[in-house]
């Protein structure tokens, strides 16, 4: 009972417009005094310190940086190029080198709305002159973004080992075949559309030619997923590490290609705390909020009321994919994360569902309401450019939510997916 007035308290603060960092601490708060009252107040301090201090969450910041410097620094565009090269004659044509450019950028932003912000835009203009209707681009690069934190690097999959301790270097390994899979069913649902909708292809005119000219003017951006990830599965760095090397990389690369200015440093930085800012701030009061869940033993409750009736491991995993997919109407992603995590790992632990293919599903189901109306942030993103609503974006991307949902069904009934790779490169399994 308890459960649901916590809960029921943290949804009447966000229906009433609360901000979400307010309305999740202000719920832990409440109930705290009511328990304790200075005694476990006294706590707040201390506990919204500790849920921002751990040394993983320092890729965050960084990564975002990396992300703002490739936006600036002619780095997306160079990839979008490359990508109508490889993708453009396909049924689709610059819808395919949407979702092609998308896959490709993810091995670098990790961030769904860097993608959306960044790339999104040139993608977007691209669409629109070859004929495409705004809104059905804007659809297709809000529906792209969100391969971008399922390839590694991928910022909320550093949040989950934050928080739960799993290794982020494993996680990072597990998202590249989920990835794949996921940019492959966009692209086949935007054929079947195009052929039904005829949507405009380019042509094939010399195609290896271009294709090698616009390789040579994005290799150097293209190695940068070769570099994230070959240092971390040499040992050479940590995924934090990473974080700062390929930020480097990024600067390094927008002063050689003369599209990153100096003067543009600081507007790329106050950005950049900013999000970062927001998001450690969202962070620190979820975890006096997850404070109250261990303290009042929710997952110990929910854990007895699933064995008491006979819940099964698929019928658990049923119950959380359900309760992430209306949370995500509601709430942003990462304040999810950190609000169901500590309820959901003892659950998933007491039903041997493997962690890390867990977050794997999680940030599936994260980058669905990142999607859908009314606090999708992708549609918040893309629709600050495109100017066609954000709920008439929202119907237009319905093709795409029934494939990522498809995609993240099976991913959270056939593990083997995700697990394959961590466990052929770096053991266990």
């Amino acid at each position: 009972m308890l459960t649901f007035v916590i809960f029921g308290t943290l949804l009447v603060f966000l229906l009433l417009n609360i901000p979400v960092v307010v309305a999740i601490g202000l719920s832990a708060v409440i109930f705290f005094a009511g328990f304790g009252g200075n005694n476990f107040l006294a706590m707040l301090p201390h506990r919204m310190y500790y849920g921002t201090t751990g040394f993983t969450l320092l890729a965050i910041p960084f990564f975002i940086f990396a992300g703002n410097l490739m936006n600036t620094g002619g780095i997306t565009a160079r990839i979008f190029a490359f990508a109508k090269a490889l993708t453009g004659h396909i049924p689709g044509g610059l819808g395919q080198v949407n979702i092609m450019a998308s896959i490709i950028f993810s091995g670098m932003s990790g961030s769904a709305v860097a993608d959306a912000a960044g790339l999104g835009q040139i993608e977007h203009k691209a669409m629109v002159d070859d004929g495409y209707e705004p809104a059905v681009s804007a659809s297709l690069v809000a529906a792209s973004s969100i391969i971008g934190p399922v390839i590694p690097p991928s910022i909320p999959f550093v949040l989950y080992g934050a928080i739960t301790g799993v290794s982020v270097a494993r996680l990072f390994m597990a998202g590249f075949l989920p990835g794949i899979v996921l940019g492959i069913g966009m692209m086949i649902a935007l054929a079947i559309m195009a052929k039904i909708y005829h949507y405009p292809t380019a042509p094939r005119m010399e195609r290896f030619s271009v294709i090698w000219e616009t390789f040579k003017r994005a290799f150097w951006p293209l190695m940068a997923p070769v570099l994230i990830i070959g240092g971390i599965m040499s040992g050479f760095f940590t995924p934090t590490e990473a974080s700062v090397v390929v930020t480097f990389y990024a600067l390094i690369l927008g002063f050689a290609y003369k599209d990153l200015k100096v003067k543009d440093l600081p507007g790329i930085i106050i950005s950049t705390i900013n999000q970062a800012a927001g998001l450690l701030f969202i962070m620190a009061a979820a975890n006096f909020f997850g404070w109250l869940i261990i303290y009042q033993k929710l997952p110990d409750n929910i854990i007895h009321s699933l064995v008491s009736l006979g819940a099964t491991r698929t019928a658990v995993q049923w119950i959380i994919i359900g309760i992430v997919l209306i949370m995500g109407c509601f709430l942003e992603g990462n304040a999810i994360f950190m609000i169901t995590l500590p309820i959901f790992m003892p659950i998933i632990s007491m039903f041997n569902i493997d962690p890390v293919n867990f977050g794997v599903v999680m940030t599936l189901l994260m980058m669905i309401g990142n999607l859908t109306p009314p606090v999708g942030m992708c549609l918040f993103a893309v629709d600050s450019f495109a100017k066609v609503g954000v709920m008439n974006l929202g119907k237009k991307i319905l093709p795409y939510l029934v494939v990522i949902f498809i995609v993240t069904l099976i991913i959270a009934f056939v593990p083997e997916i995700t697990l394959w790779l961590p466990n052929t490169l770096m053991g266990g399994g």
